[in-house]
């Protein structure tokens, strides 16, 4: 039996990521309202207890919190500044949550309409990957109001392990658009040193295994070097997504250098030309074991 005393969850949009932390919190017993453009990918969750709804609109008159967790900025638009959205449609005091890698200026502008609305805004992007969802080990990067976060804290628990109140508004975009630029950076050189140790005629698993015990390690190392050593491409975090966080990150530094970010988009969109856009990010090995691109790369 659900507890009476728990808010009702909206989620908005229930992809390889959403679903899993929707399907999560059906787990702790929330009553999790759920909507996304195609019915067919809330089959499971609807399956395990969430409960349909026709429309956006449908889903804010009817949640006292709603997570939003689409794929681009102009989704994150459209879902809460549009007539039958988030904004014009939710009831007094309804905490809003978007965990959408997205633009700060973006989160700064709804939570601005949130509160002339009297709703609270949080921006809550996140990392750690399908597997971080699915177990609820993701690392939460909060922007907005100490209240907001406070009242958010207990269900954010149910899905991440490392949570923080990044400070105002947009800030928790801020912080993703740094962790992206470490990650993206990370994962070309981790794909230089597989190529490295396959010319030198070493075993890069056993490469690896040294290396992640050592000052070169990290959560690229550790989670999808055996991955890309093994050509196992399949989809948590899609390249297309990659190369839209890597274009925030770009547009947030403005005029300032950025030579390693740079190379990594220059890198990743040149990954979604050739088709990979659907791809997991790790598919960038291709390009360093291509003979061909090695030529163009190198």
């Amino acid at each position: 039996m659900r507890n009476e005393i728990k808010e009702s969850i909206g989620f908005v949009g229930v992809g390889i990521m959403g679903s899993k932390m929707a399907n999560r919190l059906i787990e702790k017993e929330y009553l999790v309202n759920v909507f996304t453009r195609t019915r067919e990918k809330a089959v499971e969750l609807l399956d395990n207890g969430a409960v349909w709804k026709d429309s956006v609109k449908q889903l804010a008159e009817e949640s006292d919190v709603i997570f939003t967790m689409v794929g681009i900025p102009e989704d994150v638009e459209e879902i809460y500044f549009d007539q039958d959205g988030i904004l014009e449609n939710s009831k007094s005091g309804t905490l809003l949550i978007d965990m959408t890698t997205s633009k700060p200026s973006l989160a700064k502008r709804i939570a601005e309409v949130a509160e002339k609305n009297r709703l609270i805004s949080l921006d809550g992007p996140v990392s750690g990957g399908v597997e971080g969802a699915e177990k609820g080990t993701l690392t939460i990067m909060v922007g907005g109001s100490r209240k907001g976060f406070e009242r958010a804290l207990p269900i954010l628990q149910q899905l991440g392990r490392k949570i923080v109140h990044t400070g105002h508004a947009g800030s928790g975009q801020l912080t993703k658009a740094c962790n992206q630029l470490a990650m993206a950076n990370q994962m070309v050189g981790v794909c230089e040193v597989i190529v490295l140790a396959k010319k030198a005629g070493l075993d890069p698993e056993s490469v690896i295994d040294l290396l992640s015990t050592g000052t070169a390690q990290s959560w690229v190392m550790e989670n999808l070097a055996y991955k890309m050593i093994k050509g196992d491409y399949r989809p948590g975090f899609q390249v297309k997504h990659l190369v839209k966080d890597l274009k925030i990150a770009k547009d947030v530094m403005g005029n300032t250098e950025t030579p390693s970010l740079d190379l990594s988009l220059a890198l990743f969109e040149e990954l979604e030309r050739l088709g990979e856009g659907e791809n997991g990010t790790r598919v960038i090995m291709k390009m360093f074991e291509s003979a061909d691109k090695q030529s163009s790369y190198f």
